[in-house]
């Protein structure tokens, strides 16, 4: 073996090609090995990685002097671009389970392939919050933070319901992430990586001390809501909930921090 794939396999690099792959749509080299067991441990990773790119397109746009909303609608529109629509498919599944009064079909309904009117609802509620809040938050310069916090943590929220709720299907994608998930290492490794990642950008974004241990705090306590709520509504997890934790979460937090 060369001493590249050594290296690439021994820093984990075969498990981050794949939640590149899994994650997000952005490309990957073929010839390069991946392994999907343990991605769910780099997610958070995935949401720093992104959240870079949309903070450099918002930046972009500012500097060609591009108006607050229209910059906030296509940062989002990327943002949709880049993750495929993964999490927001299981927002609108989630919904229209959820919107089920009998409890006892709520997962029947949520693994129709065909979305109803709740879903399209939700979908339509998550993306005009998302682009609201960013136009708010690009008023106060905190859009650009903003990002970094609502990616990262949305994720981690995601981590933390694999962590600490049951699975309440045997097979499907949400059921490999509970299967493999070490949940003391993976979910330690997770939050180092979003605290660790957050406070440095907040630093070069020259945000306040106080404000990034508030934003932080918050959004911590915010996405354990989120997934908490899930959990309580239908017993427990699957991978739309999953989806769901990281959309809904994304939006609340944007929505804390324009409150700032």
């Amino acid at each position: 073996m060369k001493w590249w794939r050594r290296w690439y396999f021994l820093w984990g690099g075969d498990s981050v090609g794949a939640a590149i792959l899994f994650y997000t749509r952005l490309p990957w080299p073929r010839s390069w090995p991946v392994n999907f067991d343990r991605i769910a441990r780099w997610i958070t990773l995935m949401g720093l990685l992104l959240s870079l790119i949309l903070l450099a397109l918002a930046q972009g746009l500012q500097w060609f002097g591009m108006d607050n909303l229209l910059r906030s609608a296509i940062v989002v529109s990327l943002w949709l671009a880049l993750t495929g629509g993964l999490h927001l498919d299981g927002v609108a599944d989630t919904a229209d389970g959820l919107a089920v009064t009998n409890p006892s079909k709520r997962l029947a309904v949520m693994q129709d392939s065909q979305t109803g009117a709740y879903g399209v609802m939700a979908i339509a509620v998550v993306l005009l919050l998302k682009i609201i809040a960013l136009a708010s938050l690009n008023s106060k310069g905190l859009a650009s933070w903003a990002l970094v916090m609502a990616l990262g943590w949305g994720r981690w929220g995601q981590l933390l319901a694999i962590a600490l709720y049951p699975y309440l299907k045997v097979d499907g994608k949400g059921a490999m992430h509970k299967r493999n998930l070490k949940s003391g290492p993976d979910l330690l490794l997770g939050t180092a990586i979003m605290v660790g990642g957050g406070t440095a950008l907040g630093i070069i974004l020259g945000i306040a001390p106080w404000l990034m241990g508030l934003g932080t705090g918050g959004a911590a306590l915010i996405v354990w809501g989120v997934g908490r709520w899930f959990a309580q509504q239908l017993g427990g997890h699957t991978g739309d909930t999953y989806g769901a934790v990281v959309e809904w979460s994304e939006v609340l937090i944007l929505l804390s921090l324009s409150l700032v």
